[in-house]
């Protein structure tokens, strides 16, 4: 997990800013499984978006950090119902951060 600066995460976020979501969590909120898939896809794409649909329970805000936290990603931001998410890849890696002044 990466403690970003304001101009990183900025420039996280309109790297994000085109993306689709690639996983959606529904009624049965998210599990074991899907924490694993969405593990995996951080690992091959190091920045997701995930559409939290609205027969969720469960409040985006509040499934935004504590999905960050089991799949050990940052959280780049909570956008109505949208959570983006973002891992450095160690076989993968594509993106490059700007180094913090």
């Amino acid at each position: 997990m990466i403690n970003f600066t304001s101009k990183q995460r900025a420039y996280v976020r309109s790297l994000a800013h085109n993306l689709d979501p690639i996983f959606q969590i529904g009624k049965n909120g998210f599990t074991p499984e899907v924490t694993t898939a969405i593990s995996e896809a951080l690992e091959t794409k190091e920045l997701i978006k995930i559409n939290v649909l609205k027969n969720c329970s469960e409040d985006p805000k509040e499934i935004g950090p504590v999905l960050a936290e089991r799949t050990r990603s940052s959280l780049i931001q909570v956008m109505g119902r949208r959570i983006t998410l973002y891992k450095e890849s160690e076989d993968n890696k594509v993106i490059e951060i700007p180094k913090a002044k």
